[in-house]
């Protein structure tokens, strides 16, 4: 696939902050990509840039190789649909769609034809006299999502579209939307802040914190190899901890020298080891590798998420075995579940769950109401 977008040395500045530092990025095309970061990373700014609503201090943006700052965002071949659809309340679901059409004055033939294509792309047939605002919050979203592609753009921007739906719908139409995009062979850049929806929808998930892209991968990548503590933590569930590359596929944390897959560290090099919650074996304390003290239990429906002490370091397990609070239990680790990463800005911020067991403390004891 060829690059359709490209940003060089984009950075942004709103009040004196910097919110966008010297971003590099390619979208290719018939691509969905989706940007994943905490509020405030800069992934909207990213967006409202590509879509020209934005423009940027410094670097360049590109589309097909020919540069495209100072073109406004209406001759720009790409649209946008937003997380409030902005859907016109005084026309039915055909007009909403066939808007920009009207306003280019095509035939009403073209664009008979093409609303009705578009109705079928989103499954609205039989919709077209429909009250646009009284639809379900669902349904309003492939009208903004038919008018937006009716126009046949090369690049469609979805700035968080799926926020405001419930989490049954939001999941239906992750599906939906996906399905769209392989139908249409349209790019699809999406902007979302949930972990879940960037993995299930996309071909690339681009991670981003503090107004720098941390990792760019596919979402197999981004889960099994995460660049640094950050992406590790933001992406699922992480223990995280301080280690020590022993030799080559030696490691030392939790007081104990595990053997792992990793290679190419320094000779006790400082690390960052990642053990995933769901890749920790629960076994008798006499097999155990490490053997600690069962916290907090919660029931997740296909698994029960287990806080356990280990020297003070709060681990999080996922199992389908339960476990009592109290219970002393020992814990197994494959090598291949040891992932060792680079030292970073974010070393020692995330990994311990000794809040969550905090927290699930004071639900489990609140304080009683003063009469």
């Amino acid at each position: 696939m060829e690059k359709i977008i490209e940003l060089r040395g984009i950075t942004k500045e709103f009040d004196g902050e910097r919110v966008l530092n010297s971003v590099d990025l390619y979208i290719r095309d018939n691509e969905f990509v989706t940007l994943l970061g905490p509020s405030g990373c800069g992934k909207t700014t990213t967006l409202r840039i590509i879509g020209g609503f934005v423009t940027p201090d410094e670097g360049e943006i590109y589309f097909d190789g020919k540069k495209i700052n100072d073109v406004p965002p209406y001759r720009r071949q790409v649209n946008t649909v937003f997380q409030k659809y902005a859907l016109f309340p005084h026309l039915n679901v055909y007009e909403n769609i066939a808007f920009a059409l009207r306003l280019q004055k095509r035939p009403e033939a073209e664009i008979s034809e093409r609303v009705k294509k578009m109705l079928e792309l989103v499954a609205l047939k039989g919709f077209e006299r429909r009250n646009a605002t009284l639809l379900s919050g669902g349904q309003q979203q492939r009208v903004a999502i038919a008018r937006a592609l009716i126009n046949n753009p090369r690049v469609l921007l979805l700035d968080e579209p799926l926020g405001a739906l419930d989490l049954k719908l939001r999941k239906d139409m992750q599906n939906e939307l996906k399905k769209i995009q392989k139908q249409t062979g349209i790019a699809f850049i999406y902007v979302t802040h949930d972990q879940e929806e960037a993995l299930s929808m996309s071909d690339t998930v681009v991670v981003m914190a503090n107004g720098v892209i941390q990792q760019i991968g596919t979402p197999t990548d981004i889960y099994n190899e995460p660049k640094n503590a950050f992406v590790a933590d933001f992406i699922g569930e992480s223990n995280i901890l301080d280690g020590i590359m022993r030799e080559d596929c030696k490691v030392y944390f939790a007081r104990h020298l595990f053997t792992c897959v990793d290679s190419g560290f320094m000779k006790n090099e400082p690390v960052d080891v990642v053990v995933r919650p769901e890749d920790v074996d629960v076994v008798p304390t006499e097999r155990g590798m490490l053997r600690g003290t069962v916290t907090s239990v919660t029931f997740k429906g296909v698994h029960y998420e287990i806080i356990v002490d280990i020297d003070g370091f709060k681990w999080m397990i996922q199992t389908t075995d339960f476990e009592p609070v109290g219970k002393e239990i020992g814990l197994y680790i494959e090598p291949d579940a040891i992932h060792i990463m680079k030292k970073s800005e974010f070393s020692g911020q995330f990994g311990d769950y000794s809040t969550f067991s905090d927290e699930m403390d004071e639900l489990s004891n609140p304080v009683p109401e003063e009469e």
